[in-house]
């Protein structure tokens, strides 16, 4: 009885864990959103974002585990990669995505990873899917069309506001860009189970977020990428306020807090489930930009969110593949597969 409780207390704060990292995660674009609506470019909040972040889990690490650095060392090339594409790829995308979207349609576009990821795979092994998965993969490409408004023909001329969803070409690709950077994430995902047994989960988050925000800082000062700081004051919940506290939510709650959370989530929840509990992370996103930025989304796309949501749940489910199966979203904490195990 004893056994039974406690490993329904372990599910039950694992859970806890992953929805809060999850929900954390889903304040990132709004907050985000809300620096650029003030003068800085994208690839500044990413950089501010991967900066702060970096900084307070490399402090959180060197707390909870001292021999990180020497770790990450031994296994550089895993938390480069991870660094560049997971991290810092698929933030630079979304957030350029950001930029000419709303948030809930920028992630829901990134969320489509799972889709390149089966394509990939049925074409390279010639292996076909299972029947539920391309059952859902088909429903995620119906609720997408939805979401970008494809069937009333309204996918032009981008719109803001409270009346409908800001869509227009560039930013899907961009959003289209950054799935492209999720889906390496999860052909990433043997690669990182196969390079040594040691690789911890925090060891690989630190390491990531400063491989990313040097790579980010790189892009801008090189003058690839347009790097643009305001002191300006943003617009957050209806207030103007100093730009540094979009600033601190970014780096401190949107990216340290939120991996932190999604490490001790995944360590308790099994890999399958915990990666199903990220989906929340899209609505959680979608209600932090209503509440925060005042953006909303037309009844005909918030059900086609949903049919997005189901048909990545069903595709998810049904393909037991461990490039699909055994890795956690992008931006919502690292690779399950190399997290710390749950406790006996």
């Amino acid at each position: 009885m004893s056994t039974t409780v406690r490993g329904l207390d372990h599910f039950r704060l694992g859970l806890l864990f992953a929805v809060g990292s999850a929900f954390t995660f889903g304040m990132s674009g709004p907050f985000a959103k809300a620096l650029m609506g003030a003068g800085w470019s994208p690839t500044a909040a990413v950089a501010a974002r991967l900066a702060g972040g970096a900084l307070v889990m490399a402090i959180f690490a060197s707390v909870v585990k001292p021999g990180w650095l020497r770790e990450a060392r031994a296994h550089a090339r895993t938390v480069v990669a991870y660094g560049l594409v997971p991290i810092a790829g698929a933030q630079l995308c979304y957030y350029n995505a950001v930029a000419h979207l709303s948030v809930g349609v920028a992630l829901l576009l990134e969320y489509t990873a799972p889709i390149l990821v089966v394509g990939w795979i049925w074409g390279t092994t010639r292996r076909r899917p299972r029947t539920v998965t391309l059952a859902g993969v088909a429903l995620a490409v119906a609720g997408i069309m939805l979401v970008l408004n494809v069937f009333s023909g309204a996918a032009g001329p981008a719109t803001s506001g409270t009346g409908g969803a800001h869509i227009n070409a560039v930013g899907v690709a961009w959003g289209l860009a950054a799935a492209i950077c999720a889906a390496c994430y999860f052909m990433m995902s043997d690669e990182v189970s196969a390079d040594g047994s040691g690789l911890n989960s925090i060891t690989l988050a630190a390491g990531g977020l400063i491989v990313g925000a040097i790579a980010v800082g790189l892009l801008g000062l090189t003058g690839v990428m347009p790097l643009v700081f305001t002191a300006d004051n943003a617009a957050v919940a209806g207030m103007t306020v100093p730009w540094w506290i979009p600033v601190i939510m970014l780096a401190v709650v949107a990216t340290a807090v939120a991996y932190t959370l999604g490490i001790s989530g995944v360590a308790r929840l099994r890999p399958s489930f915990a990666s199903l509990v990220g989906l929340g992370e899209v609505l959680f996103a979608v209600l932090s930009a209503w509440a925060l930025l005042g953006e909303a989304i037309t009844v005909t796309q918030a059900i086609g969110g949903g049919v997005v949501l189901l048909g990545l749940a069903l595709a998810r489910q049904g393909d037991r593949g461990t490039a699909v199966t055994a890795a956690t979203w992008p931006d919502a904490g690292p690779m399950e597969e190399v997290a710390t195990p749950a406790p006996a």
